[in-house]
């Protein structure tokens, strides 16, 4: 039978990002799905209620009764001092981000409660799944919201301008980490006319760094990293970042705008610019490390502020795909119709399957963890005596 999607208000410490829009609830719609959403859930990124009703959703008044007739609950974050309002979900099918890696318990308070869990943030990364990959696109704002941050609070000029005052020279825009949110912050510091380097510990993405007109900084002395199976750079020892730290140094003195990107997944960020790169900046430099949320990539990062030292301003960014709601909605909106439409294309879920795309995302059912990476962390915590890793 089709299922009744839910979707509620998440609005708390700045999210303003919704899990379904008009445009993903109209596709759910024309498959066969309901749709109930919390009345003004979309109201911050942009979405009145009226176009959600004209794309066939129904309103409800709060994200209880959203509950009560949803069988499968959307939410945006899954973890997280806002996500309370799941607790009542016991018996319902949960997808969307949750962040298990780091924060294993809270998927296994949701099992405890009975409720299946679908966490995107594991989907695998194969040529199937990449019209699911919130990750993904969510990391495609943040890279380019980072650049127009650090435009805003830099005393510069991105763009090389001539005029009867005289040329000023571009500004010089330094990225580290070349995932996706590292590639789209060097496309945007391009676009807005800057002088754009970049670094990433994989020698293998030089090309692409390259092909967007920026230059490849080459650490002759540092070893060239590795990458999982996904895609993502593995954890480097401290004797190699302290190498990376070291390399960098002169390449951070010498830029305008820093952004930093550089993510391990489950583990803290890693630290590679330090207080005394950070002092041997000019003043007016601004940093933007998108990390801030892990720990961040510079000593003297703190999550969701902004912090001067010595004239630089180092801005611990925190959460910004919520600072663009309506098109980070729009992304998200159509990441998680599509996995609905993959995992129920007969109408009910389908749990049992061989699919690497539902192997790799449910992480909860029957009571258990059954994710075997998260579970893993859940015993080491139970063993240190820790309730996170």
């Amino acid at each position: 039978m089709p299922l009744t999607v839910g979707v509620a208000d998440e609005a708390r410490d700045g999210e303003r990002r919704v899990a379904a829009s008009p445009a993903s609830t109209r596709a759910l719609v024309a498959a066969g799905h309901a749709v109930v959403v919390q009345a003004n859930a979309g109201a911050a990124a942009g979405w009145p209620d009226d176009q959600y009703t004209e794309a066939g959703a129904v309103i409800a008044g709060s994200a209880a009764e959203v509950l009560e007739k949803a069988s499968m609950v959307l939410c945006v974050r899954g973890s997280g001092p806002g996500a309370t309002w799941l607790e009542a979900g016991a018996a319902h099918t949960v997808a969307g981000m949750f962040d298990p890696l780091s924060d294993p318990a809270a998927v296994q308070a949701l099992a405890e409660r009975g409720a299946t869990v679908f966490a995107l943030d594991l989907l695998p990364r194969i040529t199937r799944a990449q019209p699911m990959d919130v990750l993904s696109s969510q990391a495609t704002v943040a890279g380019y919201k980072a650049v127009i941050v650090a435009a805003s609070l830099s005393p510069r000029l991105f763009p090389m301008l001539t005029s009867a005052a005289g040329t000023i020279p571009p500004a010089k825009v330094l990225v580290l980490g070349a995932g996706v949110a590292g590639l789209q912050a060097i496309a945007t510091a391009r676009r807005l006319g800057a002088n754009v380097s970049a670094y990433d510990v994989r020698a293998a993405v030089r090309e692409q760094i390259e092909s967007l007109g920026a230059r490849f900084v080459d650490l002759a002395d540092v070893a060239a990293g590795k990458e999982d199976a996904s895609g993502y750079a593995t954890g480097a020892d401290e004797a190699e970042l302290a190498r990376q730290r070291e390399a960098l140094a002169k390449e951070i003195a010498a830029s305008d705008v820093l952004v930093t990107t550089a993510l391990v997944p489950g583990q803290r960020s890693p630290i590679l610019v330090t207080a005394a790169a950070i002092e041997a900046m000019k003043p007016g430099s601004v940093i933007v490390d998108i990390a801030a949320e892990r720990g961040g990539n510079c000593e003297g990062t703190v999550a969701g502020k902004t912090v001067d030292i010595s004239g630089v301003l180092l801005v611990g960014a925190e959460n910004l795909p919520a600072t663009a709601p309506q098109d980070a909605s729009q992304m998200m909106g159509r990441n998680y119709a599509n996995f609905i439409l993959h995992i129920a294309k007969e109408g009910e879920i389908n749990l049992d399957s061989d699919d690497p795309i539902v192997q790799g995302t449910l992480v909860a059912r029957g009571g258990s963890v059954v994710n075997e990476r998260v579970a893993a962390l859940l015993t080491a915590s139970a063993g240190s005596g820790s309730a996170t890793p």
